[in-house]
């Protein structure tokens, strides 16, 4: 009598798991973005400190307001 469940072929496994390696770990702790990807992040944190000093302001001068009445 034959198995009814199928045994699973091994996948090949491209995410490795940089924990399980130190030199896997350090590699992956050394690897630099590239530059386009940094400029991007600091470009999108520069727009959300702006939007959030914004918000801010737009806040205070409400609570400001309020109070004044």
């Amino acid at each position: 009598m034959s198995n009814p469940t199928p045994h699973p072929t091994p996948q090949p496994d491209n995410n490795y798991d940089p924990a399980g390696n130190t030199q896997m770990f350090r590699a992956f702790v050394d690897e630099q973005p590239p530059p386009a990807q940094v400029q991007r992040a600091e470009t999108r944190s520069r727009a959300g400190l702006i939007i959030g000093l914004i918000v801010a302001v737009v806040v205070i001068v409400g609570v400001v307001a309020l109070a004044m009445k």
